[in-house]
Formats: C-alpha cells, structure tokens, sequence
C-alpha cells in the first residue's frame, strides 16, 4: 500500500503514465495514433517516425496540470518533448470524479434534474433536456409535451448555446493572451445569465426542464427582455471579429494549429464544433430533429482545415445562428399550458395545495416518492454547444432508474488531444485544450 502511495506521489501511475520513449514499441505506437484510423503496426510505426530519432536523453516527459489554469481546472496532460516540440501526449482525467451517473441511480426521476444539470455546468438547460427527453419517451408521453413547453424549451436551449459560446470567446481569448476579450466575453454572457435567473430563479444550475414540461412559465416582460438580447449582442459579436478574427497574431496563433482531419474526427466519434471544423455537416438538430427543430431556419456552420481557428469560427458564427433561431422563436412562441397535465406526472398548481388536502398530499407524495416509470430502456441525443450529448435510461419499473448514463461530448472530444498535439509546440497546447471548450464536469461526472 504505501509502495501504491509514493508511486501515486510521484506522479508515475503505472496504469496512467506515458512510458519512457525506451519502453515505446510499434505496438504502444498503435495503440496511441494507429488503432484510431485502423492502421497496420508497420503504418503506425513509420507514422512514428520523426526527421531524428530521439534517444532517451534528448526528450523528456512533464505534467501540464491538472492545476494549470489552461488545462480548464483539473486535466492533467502527459506530454513528451523535444524541445519545444511535442512528440506525444497522453489525457489523464479523473480528478473532479463525483459519481453523478451512480447518484442518479439514487433519485428519482423527479429529482434527477437536480443531478444532471451540474455535468456540464456551462450548458445546464440542455442536460435537463436530454434527460427529460429520455425519462418521457420511458414514459410514453414524448407526442404530449404541451407545445408552449415544447417552445420554451428551445428558447432556453439556444440561449444556453449562446451563453456557453460565449465564454468560450472569453476564456479562449484568455487562453492566448487577449486579456481584453476575457471582459467583453463575460460581459455578453452575463447578460444572458441574468434573463435566466429572471425565469428560473437561478443562473446555473436550474432544475427548469423537468420530465413534462418545465417548471413555470416565463415571467412578465420577458420578450422584451430576449429582443433586448438579440439587439445587444450582435454588435459586440462585431467587435469581436475587429479584436480577434482579423487580428494577425491572432491568427497566426490559431491558423494550422491543433489540426484533426476528417476520418480521425469521426473514428474518434467526436461531435460538435470539432467534427464540424473537418468539413463534416453534422447537427443533430438538423439531421435527427428533436423539439421542433425542423421547423426553424439556420445554417449548420462547418469549417475547411479542421483547425483551432476553424473550431473558433464556428462557435462565433453558431451565436448568429442561435440569434436567427431564437427571433423565430419569438414568433411562434403559443400560449397554453407550459407542462403536461397528468397528475401521476405533474404536481398540483401551488394555489390549489392551500385550498385542498388531496393536492397537499399529491404534492407531498410526487416529490418525496416520485413516479414510478414503466421498464425499458431508451437513448436520446441532442445538440449540446460541445456535440452530441445522449441519455442512456433504463428503467426497472421503480421511481428510481436501474441504470444512467450520459453520453458527455467532452468526455468524448479529449481524446482527440494527441492527434491535434502531436508535432506541435508546446506553447500551441494551450490553443489546442482551449479550442476543445471541454468541461471537466462532464468528463468526469
């Protein structure tokens, strides 16, 4: 044990660390780049091979992280140089692990968007989206969502797009040395932040999108609130565009960098702004609507070199996209009731819970017992600002699921750090994590 301790320590995991370039065989080789495009050993060893040949004293291997503010909190990247050139690198996660797929097994399904909502904390509207998506289709009421809620729920998940989008502005510009645009990111978002907290009650975090419908409807003055968003932001995307996309250094900083093609992307399975930067026109609202989706316009934005300015773009251009989409919105927005009205599902209007005993224990008895959910199993995806995220269900009958499972996008998109890393410099690693946008809560949910 205290021999596991000091090893641990030392930061040389046994089962985690990236072996000395000695110990590195065709086999490792393909187990690390190869095996991804299914490749023979003797293509992922000539793919190993670099102008000269590293011995064991001309490279070294550090720890970027997981306390390195660029490396988003608590990633921990192995990397091997040369130099300043980055021969491997090697994602070790598993420092923020809190259990939520196994608490969720603990809740019920009325209490599980209290859990899901805190994976990716960034976009927590489409977490409980997905997952009520998932517990509703179990349930057999997927066709009788209100279309007010149906509405509101699109409405709240573009707006979460945007807001999520624009921190990456923010701490993307952070990352590489646009102190300025840290600011102006923060600013934008807060704005959105604060509508939330209006409808919600909270900025993050909400536990708004519950299996049914939502959890109120929107408050008085709230379309004037939304205009006022969409007439805001996008002369400050604008501004954005004089700061940093025709900015030079900026380019040159991005241009080329943390470059993934098209068949590594989708052998890797990565989703979102990563695969789209490829070239690939893939958006599940789009080509597996959900909501109504297929009844909006918009644009799915792609990208031509697959590169960390590619994937910058792509977010700056989805905000104008999620823009478009929410002033139709706007316009179809229905009235009617904003969640389903089956009392096994729905607790009673708070009005009604002074007035009657029946409602009082209604109440009493769907939020400490739950619903009980007919068995099955059911996996529903939608469009995160990251890429695909799915809820995987099954269900015993109970009030409780028998097994959950999330499918987080940015769990999914590390592991494409070593095929943007490797050949690179050591100071592109930083635009590289950063053009990735993971967040850690989800990865290691």
């Amino acid at each position: 044990m205290t021999d596991i301790v000091s090893t641990i320590r030392e930061g040389n995991e046994p089962a985690q660390g990236l072996k000395p370039r000695s110990e590195l065989t065709a086999r490792e080789l393909l187990r690390e780049v190869g095996a991804v495009l299914r490749m023979s050993e003797a293509e992922a060893a000539k793919l190993g091979d670099i102008p000269v040949d590293p011995s064991e004293d001309q490279t070294m291997i550090i720890n970027m992280g997981p306390q390195h503010p660029s490396t988003h909190g608590v990633l921990r990247l192995m990397l091997e140089l040369q130099g300043e050139t980055v021969l491997r690198c090697k994602p070790i996660i598993g420092y923020l692990h809190t259990g939520m797929e196994k608490t969720g097994e603990n809740l019920t399904y009325m209490q599980g968007g209290t859990n899901v909502t805190r994976m990716d904390y960034l976009s927590p509207l489409n977490n409980e989206l997905v997952f009520s998506m998932a517990t509703e289709k179990l349930l057999g009421i997927d066709g009788d969502i209100p279309e007010r809620a149906v509405w509101m729920r699109m409405l709240l998940s573009e707006l979460n797009r945007m807001s999520s989008h624009l921190l990456f502005m923010a701490t993307n510009g952070m990352d590489l040395g646009a102190v300025s645009m840290m600011i102006y990111g923060w600013r934008e978002r807060e704005d959105v932040l604060r509508f939330f907290q209006k409808v919600t009650g909270l900025r993050m975090n909400h536990n708004f999108i519950r299996p049914g419908g939502v959890a109120a409807d929107l408050p008085e003055g709230w379309r004037d609130d939304v205009l006022h968003l969409l007439d805001s932001i996008p002369p400050r995307l604008e501004e954005y565009d004089i700061l940093m996309t025709g900015q030079p250094i900026w380019r040159d900083r991005l241009q080329g960098v943390g470059v993934i093609t098209q068949a590594e992307a989708m052998a890797l399975g990565a989703t979102g702004p990563i695969l789209r930067s490829t070239g690939v026109e893939w958006d599940l609202r789009r080509d597996q609507p959900y909501l109504h989706y297929d009844e909006v316009e918009f644009d799915v934005i792609v990208g031509s070199y697959g590169d960390a300015f590619d994937r910058y773009a792509i977010r700056l251009n989805e905000i104008r996209e999620s823009i478009k989409i929410v002033r139709q919105i706007l316009d179809r927005m229905p009235t009617g009731d904003y969640r389903i009205q089956n009392k096994k599902i729905t607790p009673p209007p708070r009005a009604r819970i002074d007035e009657s005993m029946e409602a009082l224990i209604h109440h009493f008895k769907i939020f400490t017992e739950g619903f009980k959910v007919p068995e099955g199993e059911v996996y529903v995806a939608i469009e995160s600002p990251r890429g695909e995220i799915g809820c995987y269900i099954a269900s015993d009958g109970s009030a409780t699921p028998y097994r959950l499972h999330v499918r987080a996008p940015s769990f999914v998109n590390i592991q494409c750090l070593p095929h943007m890393m490797r050949g690179g410099l050591v100071a592109d690693a930083v635009a590289v994590i950063s053009s990735v946008d993971p967040v850690l809560g989800e990865v290691d949910r």
